[in-house]
């Protein structure tokens, strides 16, 4: 970017958010700093929008569940807490289970997701769901094979039944580059705010890379169905993709556009 700013640019960063932005990183970038409030102001017009679709779930007792998957440190999290840190807690849950119980290892795989589904009204954020078992549990050995081909060869008309059922089903894979993942969890480990993050498969995951990718590209070639698809999004700028991520969902759920808020 040139010396010179325009009027606009000036009033972007003559703001609380835009000084903000300008100052809270080093070295001071005045580029990124003009990108943040964009951002701000894109954010702020997709949360109104949330809300709208939030109020149509509520008054049409609609059911949405919209699924997280995606590459360690792709911004999953960050992206489910732009899309609920504006709409009404006491109507919508994000549900990131923890590894299965030795009661929940000896039911049907799927039975343990379906107790999270969503009543009338509601919206569920699944931060990690069913998929796992399509890339994290073969690549570190968390299933047998059986396990994995029962599972991919139940998951499409497990989707069907979710579907048919009237429950729509937004399917969302955040990717990042091995490069930018490296980058993540070296930011990870060194703040201590942060640390809580990085997990013991996080630690294995560079070195197993190759071996994600393979299995994601099958669940892809598998799973990525006319009703029922897929949507990638690129992540190695995190606040693009937050835009995105909402931007997709918005357009995946035919809401009531003009209900007021």
């Amino acid at each position: 970017m040139g010396n010179k700013l325009t009027t606009k640019q000036v009033n972007k960063l003559n703001t609380k958010k835009g000084l903000l932005a300008l100052l809270s990183k080093d070295p001071l970038n005045i580029e990124r700093g003009l990108r943040y409030v964009d951002y701000q102001k894109k954010l702020k017009k997709l949360q109104v929008e949330l809300i709208r679709l939030q109020k149509w779930a509520i008054n049409n007792n609609e059911r949405i569940i919209v699924v997280f998957q995606g590459r360690d440190a792709a911004g999953k999290g960050g992206a489910i807490r732009r899309l609920t840190e504006r709409i009404n807690p006491r109507h919508m849950r994000i549900v990131a289970l923890s590894k299965p119980t030795e009661d929940e290892k000896t039911q049907w795989y799927f039975q343990r997701y379906v107790e999270q589904f969503p009543k009338a009204g509601e919206i569920v954020f699944f931060d990690r769901s069913w998929y796992n078992r399509a890339v994290l549990e073969p690549v570190n050995g968390f299933c047998t094979q059986k396990e994995y081909d029962v599972f991919m060869n139940q998951v499409n008309d497990f989707e069907r039944m979710i579907l048919e059922s009237g429950i729509h089903l937004v399917k969302i894979y955040m990717s990042i580059s091995k490069k930018e993942q490296a980058k993540r969890f070296a930011e990870i480990k060194s703040n201590p705010l942060k640390q809580w993050k990085m997990t013991k498969l996080d630690e294995r995951a560079q070195d197993l890379w190759d071996q994600y990718t393979e299995y994601k590209n099958i669940m892809f070639q598998k799973t990525n169905t006319e009703n029922s698809p897929w949507k990638i999004i690129r992540a190695n700028r995190k606040t693009e993709a937050r835009v995105n991520v909402i931007n997709h969902v918005l357009k995946s759920i035919p809401y009531d556009r003009d209900i007021e808020v």
